[in-house]
């Protein structure tokens, strides 16, 4: 597994990861749980507002990458403002709830909007079936969240952002599947190609939005 670090060290290159799925599935808890090691109770969660996005710096192989990871909100009215953070995007995480059946089914339709605004035929995908801390609701088997990673040709994992469980596998899974693909991130511009934006945030990190799929 990579190991987060603060040290200051040249970037092999940056990536753009996209949590996408239903409201409610716990996308970001599974951001907060990877980044900052944190878990935020219902009680005290709320629905993400258009997109969220957090920074982390990680070590694979003794490179390091930094991840931009957009967290888009689940509902319907907000899809016409999300669906813009596809570009660009070198890998996409669809996440559901194992407790509810309907947020696995809506899948489809995730994927179908994936592959709307997403054209790269190598995007790496992973789907996460979250809440296993929830083994007595469970309404979605591991068998048919793997068989259906496999039909649309994704990659499969099950986690707990409450108990932390899976989440840093997911995610490391993930990045390395990209790191295997170079063709998703070796032709990276040092500077903002035509059409593309560079984004900063108050922390003075900066990355590129554009359209990139």
């Amino acid at each position: 597994m990579f190991e987060p670090t603060t040290e200051t060290r040249g970037l092999a290159a940056t990536f753009k990861l996209l949590l996408i799925g239903d409201s409610n599935v716990g996308k970001s808890n599974i951001l907060l749980r990877f980044t900052d090691d944190t878990f935020l109770p219902p009680e005290e969660a709320s629905a993400t507002i258009g997109v969220d996005f957090k920074v982390k710096l990680v070590d694979i192989d003794d490179e390091r990458y930094k991840l931009t990871i957009w967290d888009t909100a689940g509902q319907e009215r907000f899809r016409t403002l999300t669906s813009s953070y596809y570009r660009g995007a070198q890998g996409i995480i669809l996440v559901y709830d194992v407790s509810r059946r309907e947020t696995f089914e809506h899948l489809d339709r995730w994927l179908n909007e994936l592959n709307t605004y997403c054209s790269a035929q190598d995007v790496v995908k992973i789907i996460i079936g979250n809440k296993v801390d929830k083994e007595s609701e469970r309404a979605v088997s591991v068998q048919e969240g793997a068989e259906y990673a496999r039909k649309v040709q994704s990659l499969f994992i099950e986690c707990s952002a409450k108990t932390s469980v899976g989440v840093h596998e997911a995610m490391d899974e993930l990045v390395r599947e990209i790191v295997n693909t170079p063709s998703l991130w070796q032709k990276q511009n040092t500077r903002p190609a035509a059409g593309n934006v560079r984004i900063q945030n108050s922390e003075g990190e900066s990355w590129l939005s554009g359209c990139g799929c």
